[in-house]
């Protein structure tokens, strides 16, 4: 095997400041990750040189990001680490990890029987099984899987009315709407179409971020060469790609070149966020939202790592504070610790809680009426650590607006 002696990422541009390593919540609570500088620029400066001084413990590395935030030279830290895992480990995943990275075919697999899936898996027996035989902690609450899904619904009720809208975009709606939240699909579809958008689904395939934290490297590259293919074709009809969750929007932007050296310059720009596609409407008068007079909320909103990555949390912040009768507390930035699968393993379950008790007790202290979040995974962390319910900005959005007259309101004069 011929030595690599190049790099991708920038770790020349690390000073050794060490605030990666203080903005990282796995150092604090597991001992056997090296830290981010270690693990990333300092430890690529040695991968280079001789393949065995990769560390096996990289695998620890949640992909929360919070490192590159923190970062005052923009080294792709996080990148950095899930590349030299990409390129040095020559260990095979396990069926616990290839279980967790398929969402997209595990969720095929249960919508036929979803509710005997859906009672087995909540079952103390069951996961009891899957703890002694596939290191899926015991006391991980699962998603429940719905019969039907969002494709499904769309495709009876709604595409047939997108042909009468002016203005078109393409929709990447991902696994968890698909197979376990197809009401933030609904709603998307719901609010786009009362500002006058139709809504185009797109021929998707999982966008891969849980096979880049479990190593399905080709796997993952196939995924991703087919959904910029995909991009290709909407961005070549003129049809921005609007997403409903940041985890997606950041992998297929950023993760796709920066870790699977898979080109995407042409089409990165065109994928967006929900949130900051309505704003920038907004902001430039080229829609308008009118809102229910009598609906009231009490609402927190928890950034996941991956939106303040992407820097865009203030736009789902600024939507919010838009509807009247709502009280909006922004909680203080912390990472709730389930990280995708990461928390799902037996070996990460109790730090993944530890890292996250800081915004579980945030959220008590609080007591809202619910929680506000674009992340599916940190919706099924925070209610099954506190009692609330966690929503979708978009799913606020929908029961927010007054949609009839916000269509009115959008209709070409």
């Amino acid at each position: 095997m011929q030595q690599r002696n190049i790099s991708f990422n920038n770790f020349e541009q690390c000073i050794k400041c060490t605030i990666c390593t203080v903005y990282c919540p796995v150092v604090s609570v597991n001992p056997a990750f090296p830290g981010p500088k270690q693990a990333g620029p300092d430890g690529e400066r040695l991968r280079l040189k001789n393949k065995f001084f990769f560390d096996e413990n990289l695998k620890f590395c949640m992909n929360c990001k919070r490192c590159e935030v923190a970062c005052p030279s923009g080294v792709k830290i996080a990148d950095l680490i899930h590349s030299a895992r990409r390129n040095y480990d020559k260990q095979f995943p396990e069926l616990r990890d290839v279980v967790l990275a398929n969402t997209d075919l595990m969720g095929k697999f249960a919508r036929p029987v979803a509710p005997l899936v859906n009672s087995l898996i909540s079952t103390k027996p069951a996961k009891v099984v899957m703890d002694v035989m596939l290191d899926i902690d015991r006391n991980r609450a699962f998603p429940k899987y719905q019969s039907r899904g969002f494709r499904g619904w769309f495709k009876k009720e709604a595409r047939a009315a997108q042909d009468c809208y002016r203005n078109q975009l393409a929709y990447f709606h991902g696994c968890s709407t698909e197979y376990q939240h197809p009401e933030v699909g609904k709603a998307f579809v719901q609010v786009m179409n009362a500002v006058g958008w139709g809504v185009r689904l797109l021929k998707e395939k999982c966008c891969g971020v849980a096979m880049i934290s479990n190593g399905l490297w080709s796997q993952v590259a196939r995924n991703a060469n087919h959904n910029i293919a995909e991009f290709r074709k909407a961005v070549s009809r003129g049809l921005p790609i609007v997403a409903t969750a940041s985890t997606c929007t950041l992998t297929m932007r950023d993760e796709y070149p920066h870790i699977l050296g898979i080109d995407n310059a042409d089409v990165r720009d065109h994928i967006t966020l929900v949130e900051k596609f309505l704003f920038e409407k907004l902001d430039a008068g080229e829609i308008r939202l009118v809102f229910k007079n009598d609906y009231r909320a009490r609402i927190v909103y928890h950034i996941p790592c991956h939106m303040e990555k992407l820097g865009w949390s203030i736009f789902t912040e600024e939507l919010i504070r838009m509807i009247p009768g709502v009280s909006l507390t922004v909680l203080d930035s912390g990472c709730c610790g389930i990280a995708g699968t990461y928390g799902f393993k037996k070996e990460n379950y109790a730090s993944s809680q530890a890292i996250g008790k800081s915004v579980f007790d945030q959220i008590n202290a609080l007591s809202p009426d619910f929680v506000c979040c674009e992340c599916e995974t940190c919706k099924w962390q925070i209610e099954m650590s506190t009692a609330y319910k966690v929503f979708n900005p978009i799913v606020i959005l929908a029961e927010a607006l007054d949609l009839e007259a916000t269509a009115a309101a959008n209709q070409p004069r």
